[in-house]
């Protein structure tokens, strides 16, 4: 599949619905999907990614540097990198505005609204267990 064509994503499968869809692919294709997984989790896996994602997932229109600033408990300079990172892996978009004093807004794309059902599936979880 490519970014044009996307499956529909549905968390409600277990492993065996895993099983059977990794099964399925090519080897070429099987490779690909592997490393662009791997690649996702290391890019969640940064910190303060999950946060900062997190923050988009819930929130209904675009925001501001400043608005993740003072919602996050995230050193400025970590921010900015998380949202770089964020941007160029395609997750996010980032509007400049001419205005003084300047404005940036980030919004998700709809790759990254694709990811986002993972944090209702996770505060359902957070619900029901504790570590």
């Amino acid at each position: 599949m490519t970014d044009d064509s996307p499956i529909p994503l549905d968390a409600g499968g277990g492993p065996e619905e895993a099983r059977a869809l990794r099964g399925s692919l090519e080897p070429a294709e099987r490779e690909r999907v592997e490393r662009t997984v791997a690649e996702l989790l290391d890019l969640l896996g940064r910190t303060h990614t999950m946060a900062v994602l997190s923050e988009f997932a819930f929130a209904s229109e675009p925001l501001r540097f400043s608005e993740l600033e003072d919602a996050l408990s995230v050193p400025a300079n970590t921010l900015s990198t998380r949202l770089r990172d964020l941007t160029e892996a395609g997750l996010l978009e980032r509007t400049a505005y001419d205005e003084v004093p300047p404005r940036v807004e980030y919004a998700p794309t709809e790759k990254a609204r694709s990811i986002f059902p993972v944090f209702g599936h996770l505060h359902r979880w957070a619900m029901a267990y504790e570590l």
